[in-house]
């Protein structure tokens, strides 16, 4: 992968970011560490510059407490030859009102359903949401989703200058780490790794009449009242990448009962550790997944988590060695624009 002449500086101003733990900033990280490979220079706007509060409901986010002319002068100051804002949050309108005052052209992404996640939290109608959202990225350069379904969706609501950015797997940590034998048909292991947040829908795994064990990894608003309620199930908490994927090695099935995500990065990387996913066909898992063999969509969650069972290891890992962060990075690297 080569980088255009024209661009060389790529500045990227996100909400997301350390210390959050999730699928936008582990994108991110990765998309910067391949662009940096190339000798790209990148520079980061993130909440670490700036006071923040705590988000309503979600206090291990942080929202920045940032005006639109500050961002103005940070971005000049960068002397980018791109913009990217990741991020519909503070950071994310105050850089697009500088943007927009000063003539810079700019693309953004749709990393996360929150018009879904907001109405499942508040009971705002998400019509009013997507409203608000299609305004965010009205003028941007190109609107970067992560699969098909998702851009058909966000053109069906109207989002112009929708373009294909896919999601990788860094195949260094992400790999079988143990000899995989048959899953046990008397004591399989059922793993879900990801957030305990009521958009995750993690009550639909955790409810399913499964043989073996049930694990969860994360952590989340959830976490106290889920732990009172399922006592049966193996809490590991927040891990390493390193540990996570020493997880997924173990486990037999991962179970992804979420139904909002646009993506799902935990379901290529369970993949590519060889745990074949069940989850449901809902946009996300039937790009990531489809019909690929490597996993099971079904409405109903539990039979798929028992199909997955018969699954062969090799036929999850041979399908996810297809994701990798270059290819994912060469996507967006192409829909960069000039800022000026």
């Amino acid at each position: 992968m080569r980088s255009p002449s024209k661009i060389q500086r790529v500045l990227i101003i996100t909400d997301a970011w350390s210390p959050q733990v999730n699928g936008v900033v582990r994108t991110l990280k990765n998309t910067c560490q391949e662009l940096e490979a190339l000798g790209v220079r990148v520079e980061m706007i993130t909440p670490l510059e700036f006071k923040t509060l705590p988000c309503p409901s979600y206090p291990e986010i942080r929202l920045s407490l940032a005006t639109s002319s500050r961002l103005e002068k940070m971005i000049e100051a960068s002397q980018a030859d791109a913009m990217h804002i990741a991020t519909e949050g503070p950071l994310g309108w105050a850089a697009r009102g500088a943007a927009k005052r000063r003539g810079w052209a700019y693309t953004t992404a749709y990393h996360t359903r929150f018009p879904e996640y907001v109405n499942a939290r508040t009971g705002i109608p998400v019509a009013w949401l997507y409203r608000l959202f299609r305004s965010f990225h009205r003028y941007s350069s190109a609107v970067l989703a992560p699969t098909p379904a998702i851009i058909e969706s966000l053109k069906s609501r109207g989002f112009v200058n929708v373009k294909f950015w896919t999601r990788g797997v860094d195949h260094k940590i992400f790999f079988p780490r143990i000899d995989q034998q048959k899953p046990d048909p008397a004591h399989p292991i059922f793993l879900y790794a990801g957030r305990l947040a009521v958009e995750k829908n993690v009550r639909a795994f955790l409810d399913l009449d499964l043989p073996g064990e049930k694990w969860v990894a994360g952590e989340g608003p959830l976490e106290s009242s889920l732990k009172r309620q399922y006592a049966g199930v193996r809490w590991i908490g927040v891990v390493s990448q390193h540990a996570l994927a020493d997880l997924y090695s173990r486990a037999d099935v991962f179970v992804f009962p979420s139904k909002t995500d646009t993506f799902g990065l935990v379901m290529v990387e369970a993949m590519a550790c060889g745990l074949p996913v069940a989850a449901y066909p809902v946009a996300g898992p039937i790009d990531v997944i489809g019909s690929s063999g490597a996993g099971v969509l079904d409405h109903d969650l539990r039979q798929a988590a028992l199909q997955c069972l018969e699954i062969p290891r090799e036929i999850p890992i041979r399908y996810a060695s297809a994701f990798t962060w270059q290819a994912a990075t060469q996507q967006f690297y192409e829909a960069l624009v000039p800022l000026r």
